[in-house]
């Protein structure tokens, strides 16, 4: 197998976003700069929330003011209309929105229905595309859901056609808390990618189940080339109860790399990334294989 793999970097936003130790602005910065030194293509930077909602995230757009120069594509999430705006008048001109499949995921996230979740969406999948901003969709607990349990799959289908119809510059399906298994994930996205073609999809897993990087696999079994991962497996959604766990941007890497893709991704610098964030948060960090490949580069 042969082709490029492209990886967004999520630590400095998905990764921090519920962790008990705060990072300040400087020190969010000094991790995006030696996140960016890895060659990883897209980095998020942060979200324009509310600090009292997540306080982890405060000064994103201090952050946006002084980001370090890189050849990576920044991107920031955005919650509603509001913080769209925000994000536009720090100069993000990359969003990301998630939107959760079931009504009580939204409810218990955003405090609002699963229509009324979708029409914000949609408002501002139509903004943006006026203003020339891209927006990249997360669909949301797409295989189960904290509140409600399993998804159906035709459910999620039909949200994606809806989605599709106001031509995001990606739609990702989320397994939000690690639930999805690898059948799962490869009829699913195997369905959207017959339909849509794999430029406008991609996939954020979890590892709460051990079962992300097979995920992962099965994706890239079904044609999906574009991915979310973290910095040595840290975060979570701070909403969703048992979703700690982002599949490992090492891990990741080297699954890609070792089939025969190519991520452009520097491994001892990410690495060296992974050593920082540990430092920062006061606790080690690292994928299933981060001993491996200290060992390997060292």
């Amino acid at each position: 197998m042969t082709g490029k793999v492209v990886i967004k970097e999520v630590a400095a936003r998905d990764g921090l976003q519920a962790q008990p130790k705060h990072l300040s602005v400087a020190q969010r910065l000094e991790l995006l700069a030696a996140l960016g030194k890895t060659g990883v293509p897209e980095l998020e930077i942060g979200s324009f929330v509310s600090p009292k909602a997540i306080p982890q995230m405060a000064g994103t757009d201090e952050i946006a003011a002084n980001l370090p120069e890189t050849t990576a594509a920044y991107s920031a999430l955005v919650p509603n209309m509001k913080g769209y705006e925000l994000a536009v008048r720090a100069g993000v001109r990359c969003h990301a929105i998630a939107i959760a499949a079931t009504e009580e995921m939204n409810r218990n996230n955003i405090r609002k229905g699963l229509d009324e979740t979708f029409t914000m969406a949609e408002e501002i999948l139509d903004r943006a595309a006026a203003e020339g901003v891209d927006i990249h969709v997360y669909l949301a607990v797409a295989f189960e859901c904290p509140y409600e349990g399993a998804v159906a799959e035709d459910l999620v289908l039909a949200q994606v056609e809806r989605l599709m119809r106001h031509d995001p510059a990606r739609l990702l399906i989320a397994d939000t808390i690690g639930a999805a298994n690898p059948a799962a994930v490869q009829s699913m996205m195997q369905q959207l990618i017959d339909r849509y073609g794999p430029d406008r999809l991609g996939c954020h897993f979890h590892d709460t189940r051990a079962m992300g990087l097979a995920n992962v696999y099965a994706a890239l079994q079904a044609g999906v080339r574009q991915f979310d991962a973290s910095a040595g497996g840290l975060g979570g959604c701070p909403f969703a109860p048992g979703a700690k766990g982002n599949v490992a941007t090492e891990d990741v890497v080297m699954l890609c790399e070792s089939m025969g893709y190519q991520t452009g991704i520097d491994m001892p610098r990410l690495l060296d990334a992974v050593t920082l964030l540990s430092e920062m948060i006061g606790s080690p960090q690292g994928g299933r294989a981060h001993t491996w490949l200290t060992k390997q580069c060292a």
